[in-house]
């Protein structure tokens, strides 16, 4: 049972409907059908039975004696009854003719052996008594009744009370089965064009329905099948960026363990240049080369200048290390600036040439994607001159649909990416700084050159 309901909630909306539909349509016809050939039956039986009775009704009635009185025909009745029921259109048409008394005895019938029995009267000829003229149709091969049957004809059996004149009482009742071949023609056209116009109407509304149905369930189906895609996209959207938001955690955590890794590299450096350089000025400051006033200028003047080479040597350190720490104002320059900065600025430190090239519209960027971008061109530059000799060094800028992407290649020899260290400040730096942004960090290296790309999605920077 549970598979045949799943296999029934597989079927698209259109095909159920045409399942139920079709059902329901053809119950629906079916039973307006019977009931409507029936009324129409029953209408035509009555009207046809209403005309056939009274007119033989005006022929009959007035050979017959006072019913009230009569315990039967005499001769001179019977005679007129046979005369006239025996010649013209009642003979031809009438195939039985019976006349009953209220207690159920035949006064008068065509055959003969009927006349002067008492027989039990049914639930048509108990109504007739009544008052109530009564009608039933028989089909081919349903006539019978008193008297045997008809060879299966139509017979269109009818019985008609006899009233009083005076009083209105039903003194008799009449019975005569009426030859109904046109009739039964007759009513069979009416069947068969009433069931022709109900499948017709039933047809033509279904049909409707179904169109509207099967459009509508197009269009559901349509709509289903771009909500799955939708579903679809947003799921692997989210599956994305449940993998970027682990990328951005992970580079973050990276991020702050690399910063203190600069903090105590530049405090090393501190200690181990500058600070030493100053340790060794203020020893000599304190020699007594400085202090005694009795020693000779001239040796006390080369002590003073060699304290002051040393504190110009931690000088000269001191802004080496401020320079690589202190970025240039970029908080309000575009991108093409930040580019031409970096480069200008490696150019002017190493001199090598440096390849520039920039492509796409002007982008709005935060600050921090402008501190990443230039980080990026300044620290791969550098790492070019180390290794590569400053061989061919270019920068390409462009811009693809909704990703910005900055690539800085060199023609060195190359290296394997596999071999680069995760604790190297370097390009492990570079690579958590773009993946904070929610950026990629690609390396592709070769015998032929070296080339590095960072992309950033355009629609997730907001200008802070």
């Amino acid at each position: 049972m549970r598979d045949l309901r799943d296999r029934w909630n597989e079927q698209s909306l259109a095909r159920q409907f045409f399942f139920t539909g079709g059902v329901v349509a053809i119950t629906a016809m079916i039973t307006v059908g019977t009931i409507v050939t029936g009324l129409i039956e029953e209408a035509v039986t009555r009207n046809s039975a209403a005309s056939t009775a009274l007119y033989v009704d005006s022929v009959i009635a007035p050979l017959l004696p006072d019913m009230r009185s009569t315990e039967g025909l005499g001769e001179m009745e019977s005679r007129a009854l046979d005369e006239t029921l025996g010649q013209g259109a009642l003979g031809t048409r009438l195939m039985a003719f019976r006349l009953w008394r209220p207690d159920g005895t035949i006064l008068y019938s065509k055959d003969k052996e009927l006349i002067g029995k008492t027989l039990d009267t049914d639930e048509t000829l108990r109504a007739a008594f009544a008052g109530r003229m009564a009608a039933q149709f028989d089909h081919p091969g349903e006539s019978g009744g008193i008297g045997g049957g008809h060879g299966g004809l139509p017979l269109l059996k009818i019985y008609n009370p006899v009233l009083q004149p005076w009083s209105g009482e039903v003194v008799a009742v009449l019975e005569f089965h009426e030859l109904a071949t046109d009739f039964a023609h007759g009513l069979r056209r009416a069947r068969i064009y009433s069931w022709i116009s109900v499948a017709t109407v039933t047809l033509g509304f279904f049909l409707t329905l179904s169109l509207v149905v099967y459009r509508g369930s197009v269009t559901i189906d349509r709509q289903r099948l771009a909500l799955r895609r939708r579903v679809g996209e947003l799921s692997r959207l989210l599956n994305q960026n449940k993998t970027l938001h682990e990328r951005v955690q992970g580079a973050s955590r990276r991020a702050t363990a690399l910063n203190e890794t600069h903090l105590r590299r530049i405090g090393s450096d501190l200690h181990d240049g500058p600070a030493q350089l100053i340790a060794l000025a203020a020893l000599r400051l304190d020699s007594e080369t400085v202090l005694r006033e009795d020693l000779p200028a001239d040796e006390r003047m080369r002590e003073t200048h060699a304290v002051k080479s040393y504190l110009d040597e931690a000088m000269r350190e001191i802004r080496s290390i401020c320079t690589g720490l202190v970025l240039p104002h970029i908080e309000t320059a575009d991108l093409s600036s930040i580019l031409k900065r970096a480069v200008h600025s490696h150019e002017n430190r190493t001199g090598t040439k440096v390849d520039l090239c920039m492509s796409g519209h002007a982008v709005a960027l935060a600050p921090s994607e402008k501190i990443c971008i230039y980080r990026f061109v300044q620290e791969t530059l550098n790492n070019s001159y180390k290794h590569a000799g400053g061989l061919k060094q270019e920068v390409r800028q462009t811009l693809e649909g909704s990703s910005l992407k900055v690539e800085v290649g060199d023609a060195g020899r190359g290296f394997d990416p596999a071999t680069v260290l995760p604790e190297s400040l370097g390009l492990a730096g570079l690579r958590d700084r773009v993946e904070s942004l929610g950026g990629t960090f690609q390396i592709a290296s070769s015998s032929e050159g070296t080339c590095v790309k960072m992309v950033l999605s355009i629609q997730a920077m907001e200008p802070e």
